[in-house]
Parts: C-alpha cells; sequence; structure tokens
C-alpha cells in the first residue's frame, strides 16, 4: 500500500532565530540552509526580507537549494492595495521559491492589534495570496493565533483559511502561536478545518509553552494535516517550537507514522541527525542538551547495574530505538550504582579486552565506588575513567612528571591607570631526562595553568597542538570554606572528537590540575604516543 506524503518545514532560521541569545549573521544562515538541504527538508524558511538587511541580502540572489527557499512576510496592511504596500513590495521581490504569509485568524488581534475589520482581513489574505501566485510563487498562508481564533469565533478563523485556500494556497498552516492549545483540542480542531481545507493542504506550526508542541504536532497530522512546521533543537521564541529532532525520527522510526508515511528525510540521513543537531549548538556557542530525546548523550545512557545486564543481553530491553539510526551510541555509564555488566561494556567500548572474571574488574569497580564515595563522577568524566582503568591494567605509558607548579593571582594598576586581576603559573615538568619550565599568564588561574602546562611538552608536544579546552564546569559539593569542588573540564581535538575528564579536590587549583593532566594523558593516548 502506497504511503501518503508529510511534508516537513523548516523555520530555524526565522523563528527560531526569534531565541533569547541567537542571533545568526549571512554566512550562518547560508551554513545552516544548506544542512537543513542535505538532511532532506522539504521547505527551509529563512528569514523575513525587509526586515533587517541580513535577510534581505540573504533573498537579494537565487540560492540553490533542493528544498524550497521560503521567504516570510505579512500580507498587505489594511488600507493598502496590494501595489502600493512596500512590505509586499519587498516580499514578492524576494528571490525565493515561495512565500509565507502570515495573517491574524483572531478576531480579537484583527480589532486590538490591526485595528481593523475582519472583512478588510480577509481581502487582505485574498489579495496577498493572489499577488504572490502572479509572480509564479508557491504560497503558504500561516494563520496566527488560529486555535485561539478559532475557540472564540470558529467561523472567523475557518474563513481565513478557506480564503487562502480557495486564492490558490499551496499550505494553510494552523500556528498555536501562544502555545497553549492541549492535543486534544488540536486534534478536534484540525479535523474540523479538513471538512473544508484538504488535508493535504493543510499545516501546523506548535509552540512549545506546555512543552506539548511535538504532541500537538502529531494530534493534526493524525486529524489530516499533512505538513509539519518546526526548527532544530526546538529553537523559537519563549519556550520553542516543534522540534524537529524529535519530530523527524518519531516519524521515520514509530510504525504509526512509518507505515502510513513517507517524508523526504532518507534513512542514511537519518543517520546524520545527532551530528546535525549538534553542529547546530556550536555554532550557537552552547553546550548539546545532554537529555534531548534520540540526539542527547544521556538518550541511550544507562546507569543502573542491572539494567546494563539487560541491555548487554538484549538491547531492545531498554531501548525503543536502535542508537545508531539516529547517530547516536548506547552508554553503559560507571558509577557507585553499576555492577560489572556496566565496567566490561565500557571496557569493550573503547577496546581494552579483559575476560568478565578477571579479578581486576571487581578492583576496578571497588576504586570506582570509593572514589564516587568522595565526589568524582565518572559517568560524566568518560576520558578519566578510561584512564583509571588503563593504569589499573598497566596500559598507560609513564610520558612525563609535573615536579612542581606554582600559580599566583595578583591584583594592580596597570600603566593606565586601571584595576586589573591578572594569573600566572609556572610549571616544572621532567621529560625523560629533560626538565622544562614554563610559564603563562591567563585571564584566570586555571586558564594560567592550562597555557603553561600546555606551553612545552617536549618531544610530545606535537601529540597536543590541537588539543583545546571547550568547557570548566565547577560544582561545590558541600557547605563551607573548606569545601570539596568537582571539576570537569571537557576538551576537544582538531580530529573533532570531545572527551571529558574530572578532579575533586577542597582545594580548586588541585581538582582543576587533576582534570587538565587527565585531558593531555588522554590525548597522548589516543594519539599512540610512544612512551
Amino acid at each position: 500500500m502506497p504511503r501518503e506524503r508529510l511534508y516537513l518545514f523548516d523555520t530555524t532560521l526565522r523563528d527560531g532565530a526569534q531565541t533569547n541569545g541567537v542571533d545568526f549573521t549571512l554566512a550562518d544562515k547560508l551554513v545552516i540552509a544548506r544542512m537543513l538541504d542535505d538532511l532532506g527538508l522539504d521547505y527551509v524558511e529563512a528569514g523575513y526580507p525587509g526586515a533587517n538587511p541580513t535577510d534581505t541580502n540573504l533573498f537579494a540572489e537565487k540560492r540553490p537549494l533542493r528544498a524550497c527557499l521560503t521567504a516570510f512576510g505579512m500580507t498587505r496592511r489594511p488600507g493598502r492595495s496590494a501595489s502600493n504596500d512596500p512590505g509586499l513590495v519587498a516580499l514578492l521581490d524576494a528571490q525565493a521559491d515561495a512565500i509565507c504569509f502570515v495573517a491574524k485568524a483572531w478576531d480579537y488581534h484583527v480589532r486590538v492589534a490591526l485595528e481593523t475589520t475582519e472583512e478588510e482581513m480577509l481581502a487582505s489574505i485574498r489579495d496577498s495570496v493572489r499577488s504572490a501566485i502572479a509572480k509564479g510563487r508557491e504560497v503558504l498562508l500561516d494563520c496566527e493565533h488560529f486555535f485561539d481564533g478559532y475557540k472564540a469565533k470558529p467561523a472567523y478563523a475557518l474563513a481565513c483559511a478557506k480564503a487562502a485556500y480557495d486564492e490558490g494556497a499551496r499550505w494553510v498552516v494552523l500556528c498555536d502561536t501562544n502555545g497553549g492549545t492541549l492535543p486534544h483540542e488540536v486534534e478536534k480542531i484540525v479535523g474540523e478545518v479538513c471538512k473544508i481545507v484538504p488535508g493535504d493542504h493543510v499545516g501546523i506550526h506548535a509552540h512549545n509553552d506546555t512543552e506539548q508542541a511535538v504532541a500537538n504536532s502529531f494530534a493534526a497530522v493524525r486529524a489530516g494535516a499533512r505538513q509539519i512546521q518546526g526548527t532544530l533543537n526546538g529553537l523559537g521564541e519563549r519556550c520553542g517550537n516543534a522540534n524537529l529532532v524529535s519530530i523527524i525520527p518519531t516519524l521515520k522510526l514509530k510504525a504509526e507514522f512509518s507505515q502510513k508515511f513517507d517524508i523526504g528525510v532518507p534513512d542514511e540521513k537519518l543517520q546524520t541527525l545527532a551530528h546535525v543537531s549538534h553542529t547546530l549548538d556550536e555554532m550557537l556557542n552552547r553546550a548539546p542538551d545532554r537529555h534531548a530525546p534520540y540526539v542527547g548523550e544521556s538518550a541511550f545512557a544507562t546507569k543502573a547495574g542491572i539494567h546494563a545486564s539487560a541491555i548487554m543481553k538484549e538491547p531492545a530491553t531498554y531501548e525503543h530505538v536502535a542508537p545508531e539510526t539516529v547517530g547516536n551510541r548506547r552508554r553503559l555509564l560507571v558509577s557507585d550504582q553499576s555492577g560489572r555488566s556496566n565496567v566490561l561494556a565500557e571496557l569493550e567500548r573503547i577496546g581494552l579486552s579483559v575476560d568478565k572474571d578477571d579479578p581486576r574488574v571487581i578492583r576496578l569497580l571497588d576504586e570506582v565506588k570509593d572514589r564516587e564515595a568522595i565526589g568524582y563522577a565518572y559517568e560524566a568524566a568518560d576520558a578519566s575513567f578510561e584512564l583509571l582503568a588503563r593504569r589499573m591494567l598497566g596500559k598507560v605509558p609513564h610520558y612525563f612528571e609535573v615536579e612542581k607548579f606554582d600559580v599566583n593571582v595578583e591584583q594592580r594598576v596597570n600603566a593606565k591607570g586601571e584595576r586589573v586581576t591578572v594569573s600566572q603559573a609556572v610549571v616544572k615538568v621532567k621529560v625523560g631526562d629533560d626538565v622544562l619550565i614554563s610559564a603563562s599568564e591567563g585571564i584566570g588561574p586555571v586558564n594560567a595553568l592550562d597555557l603553561a602546562l600546555r606551553k612545552d611538552l617536549g618531544k610530545y608536544q606535537s601529540f597536543i597542538t590541537g588539543l583545546e579546552l571547550t568547557d570548566y564546569r565547577v560544582r561545590i559539593l558541600n557547605a563551607g570554606t573548606e569545601a570539596v569542588t568537582r571539576v570537569l573540564i571537557e576538551s576537544a581535538d582538531e580530529s573533532g572528537e570531545h572527551w571529558t575528564t574530572i578532579g575533586v579536590s577542597p582545594n580548586i587549583i588541585d581538582a582543576s590540575f587533576q582534570a587538565l593532566m587527565d585531558s593531555i594523558i588522554y590525548k597522548l593516548v589516543k594519539s599512540g604516543a610512544p612512551a
């Protein structure tokens, strides 16, 4: 039986750009648009020409994409003709494959926000759709506040949808703009719309203010809608939009949808989903959500020993889909709640072959539990656990020894008469028979220590040139000035690999030193540096 086509419309670059703290450059938008296109999205809404220089420049020339490049903008303003509205003219002149108009579908907004009449709003919809079609564009209409509008005055909300469809709009998109509609309401209302506008012309645009944007999107599909709008990682104003990173794999991997619908994302591209999600976060200079469904670091992580034992026998016991299908991987965490199964699985993953009855496995597990009792957290520090395991198995070469280090923080008045704080670190390292002393200044004591440590490691220097620290997190484990401090450091190298190391001490500099040392040693081990 042939499957129905379900279309995916991405608005990361338009609605997602309204996220607090997100500001895309033109270069950013072009990179992300190509990434979305490669993933297999049907529509990429790239911005609002005329609203700002970035979006105006983006639509100033044709952009070669397989996806339908879409420009967003308002229908003609009340009281103006289509040819005498500068905003509409700019939209029609944009080098876009499609135009997505937005119109008020809630009579309350028509009266209060636009201070016009329902009849004028409907005329604006008709004129704008007609003008865009005359220009050869595919047309969509975002019926803003549709669900609130339908609850208040169904006849007017439905009239907005029908006016656009009757004039030839390819899609009429029902927007839960305030994000307050619940799934059962969405399903009922979309079903009513599909009685007057065919479902293969109806889309859903859900906001996440009740944490139900994804559920509302699926409710709309069950009721007949055949286009879903959303954003990567759920970006969007306030609480965000429907998250396409959750929607796409659900459509592909859950039988209710996969057996009935076909989407433009092929299986091989689904396997890049975690990479796409994390790439966007890196571009925005923010840490990926560890607990994100499907693509988060914890999405397929298991901590309890009894669960790990079951997963090793049959992954489906605790995994609703195979992690590889979305580009993720299974993680059997090692912690004080772990059993032998977790340790054996992690040793196998990192390539350390150990017999399950080897007494060193139990000693390693006991060591982990003893260390976690004083503040270590190896579930969050994969690289430090690997080094601990390798050391117990005698598989970490003795590369160098830090004989001593000194870190100073000085506050002084500089030559400009400004009071500044300066951090300095001096490190004495022995590499074979060579004793090396390095000094560095940094923006803080840990930064200074890191720079001094990596400044000169003699014959090992070439192995760490691509090493950089990407995140530094501190947690105080108990109260008072003598509190124990846990430091987690995330590092990356030139290959794009990321890893996390840990240090614990009452002294924050000492804890940081432990984590820094583990990061450097881990990089040397991974690089195959000789002893």
